[in-house]
């Protein structure tokens, strides 16, 4: 009988362990709840064929890759804080610059901003300060500076860069500083961004990363082959 206690002793696990697993899968529910809220009127293209909505987006005057009038348009809206999309910008964004943009198939990708400015403060000035980049001819070279800083800290969103860090990269990047400034201190660019995070939310944006792909709407960092067989079909 003593045998038996002392087993159905050892088979127990103390309550410290349970209480810290459990908050650890609450924080994912919450993550996932935040990332998803907002889309659930946003159809989500079917890699496997299947025909679904297009909604009508424009690429408006935003950066982008690729030949102006391509037959395939991906637009990306997007959230410099976002680890999603750093997630995409890491795995994903250059394996679609080298099998689309590099090899010269008729294929463009835009990026549009889609600060979510209440969980992510930084977003909306690192978007301004891509804009800023942009005047200068280094929006791209600053679109992967901000992603980058953020990925040397982890995988999460990263909050402790501020705005003179961000003026730090530009001076790194050669971009001229005080017009880098002015640009940046001013807000001229505010208006720009919010004009896309309008034009995201109309057509049924929630979350980032989102993608419009001739229409066609995918939601999430998803893996290069996902975005591959849409894109192809669209070719």
């Amino acid at each position: 009988m003593e045998d038996e206690v002392k087993k159905e002793e050892t088979n127990k696990v103390p309550n410290h362990y349970l209480i810290p697993g459990a908050i650890l899968i609450a924080g994912a529910l919450i993550a996932g709840a935040v990332f998803y809220s907002n889309n659930s009127s946003l159809k989500t293209a079917n890699p496997s064929g299947g025909k679904t909505a297009k909604v009508e987006i424009s690429a408006d005057d935003d950066a982008f890759l690729g030949p102006k009038d391509a037959k395939v348009t991906i637009i990306e809206f997007s959230d410099y804080q976002c680890p999603f999309c750093r997630s995409f910008w890491r795995q994903t964004l250059d394996q679609i610059k080298k099998e689309y943009i590099d090899s010269g198939k008729s294929v463009k990708f835009v990026y549009r901003d889609f600060p979510l400015s209440q969980i992510h403060p930084m977003a909306q000035k690192y978007a301004e300060a891509a804009e800023c980049a942009r005047d200068q001819g280094k929006f791209w070279q600053m679109h992967d500076k901000i992603f980058q800083e953020q990925d040397k800290l982890g995988q999460g969103t990263i909050s402790s860069y501020t705005v003179n860090d961000i003026k730090n990269w530009a001076a790194n990047l050669g971009l001229k500083g005080s017009e880098f400034n002015q640009c940046l201190d001013s807000g001229k660019y505010a208006e720009e961004v919010k004009k896309d995070f309008d034009d995201g939310a109309a057509a049924g944006v929630g979350g980032t990363p989102t993608f419009f792909i001739n229409g066609k709407a995918t939601v999430g960092a998803q893996p290069f082959e996902s975005l591959k067989a849409i894109i192809d079909g669209e070719l």
